[in-house]
């Protein structure tokens, strides 16, 4: 007449999957963030001679 109830994991496995989603989203961002850095710099640099400048970009393409 001894019955051993066993523990429910659910909410552990639910906890521990969120943490290894976050974690993956986290490492994929960083490492997305590094791939900019060199185009931040030259953009920097010479800002005149860039696709992105500021005043492209806000007035709709027109250049001035």
């Amino acid at each position: 007449m001894n019955e051993v109830q066993e523990k429910d994991n659910f909410w552990l496995y639910i906890v521990l999957g969120v943490v290894l989603v976050a974690g993956a989203v986290v490492m994929v961002k960083s490492s997305e963030h590094d791939k900019y850095v060199t185009a931040a710099k030259n953009i920097a640099a010479d800002s005149s001679n860039s696709a992105y400048r500021n005043d492209v970009l806000h007035s709709g393409g027109n250049k001035k």
